[in-house]
């Protein structure tokens, strides 16, 4: 008997196995103000899209909720999925999959948890610098919005 994980393609012992890490962000349309961005309060720094890692047997759907609110403060309404962001060098820290999905919500947002600031931006006044790919998920959300207008 073998001891050790077997790749399950060819059959040899793996001494690590490595998986990407789900993550879930979130583009929270904020009635007709703008998007909600956080500034990170934890490495690596910068302005971000609320979201952050999927738990174990969570949806992706609770899981944007759940990180919207921890956040923002905000109870989001889930509108649909942007797409699917997975470069190996989009987080610093670890090799991540983000599942980014659009929301609305109405309220007053307040940083809670791994926020250190909340606020509501325009697409022409968006701050700087913004954290991991970021600017291209934004980039593809502004091109995506023009288009369903």
């Amino acid at each position: 008997m073998m001891k050790g994980l077997a790749c399950p393609h060819c059959g040899e012992l793996v001494s690590k196995y490595r998986n990407p890490l789900p993550t879930v962000d979130i583009i929270i349309e904020l009635e007709d103000k703008g998007i909600v961005l956080i500034q990170r309060a934890k490495e690596p720094p910068g302005w971000a899209i609320p979201g952050g890692f999927v738990d174990y047997g969570e949806s992706l759907e609770e899981a944007a909720r759940r990180e919207a609110r921890e956040e923002t403060s905000l109870d989001v309404e889930l509108l649909g999925q942007l797409g699917a962001y997975s470069a190996p060098d989009r987080d610093p820290r670890h090799h991540t999959i983000t599942v980014v999905f659009l929301a609305r919500a109405g309220g007053e947002p307040k940083a809670r948890d791994d926020a250190r600031e909340v606020g509501v931006f325009p697409e022409k006044d968006l701050p700087s610098p913004l954290a991991f790919d970021h600017d291209q998920i934004l980039t593809d959300y502004f091109v995506h919005k023009k288009r369903r207008q």
